[in-house]
This record gives C-alpha cells, structure tokens and sequence, in this order.
C-alpha cells in the first residue's frame, strides 16, 4: 500500500511544482509596454474592461488588458460592446 501511494504521490507532487514556473514575461502580459488608449479606442471599448492596464500586443497588433479576476489575474483582449477585438492592424 504503501509503495502505491509512493507511486501516485510522487508525479502528483512533481506536476504540482511544474505550475509554480514562472510564465516568460514576468507577469504573464504580453511584451508590448503598457500604452495610453487612444479616446477613439475608449469609446467603442465595453465598460468592463481595465483601460488603465492595455497595451499593445506586438505579435497581434491587438490591444489586451489585466484582468483581476477572484482566482487568477490574466490577459485578455480588449472587445468592443459587441464583442469584437480591438486591434491597431487588420487581423490576418
């Protein structure tokens, strides 16, 4: 009994210390710096989103913010009202 328990135990806890690698970029954001959103960006922008935390995702041209949420903090894209994304280039 006790060599099975060893045996689930031991890649359980090897797993569970796989997730606390930190994420490349430090917190997780895109690499683009935080940028100052543009008025025209801000008033199509659903009413949800953290303006004060977007930036500029260099590899999609697309605006992304911080959300904070009660489990984990993430990056998302910001969306207009009707839920498209937001973005400085014309997506491929």
């Amino acid at each position: 009994m006790t060599k099975t328990l060893t045996l689930f135990a031991l890649p359980v806890a090897l797993l569970g210390l796989a997730a606390c690698e930190p994420v490349p970029g430090g917190d997780g954001a895109p690499t683009g710096g935080i940028v100052t959103v543009p008025d025209s960006v801000s008033s199509i922008a659903a009413p949800f989103q953290d303006l004060t935390t977007a930036r500029i995702n260099p590899t999609d041209g697309c605006f992304w913010y911080t959300h904070k949420g009660p489990v984990e903090t993430t990056q998302l894209p910001l969306r207009t009202s009707a839920g498209n994304p937001i973005c400085t280039r014309p997506q491929s």
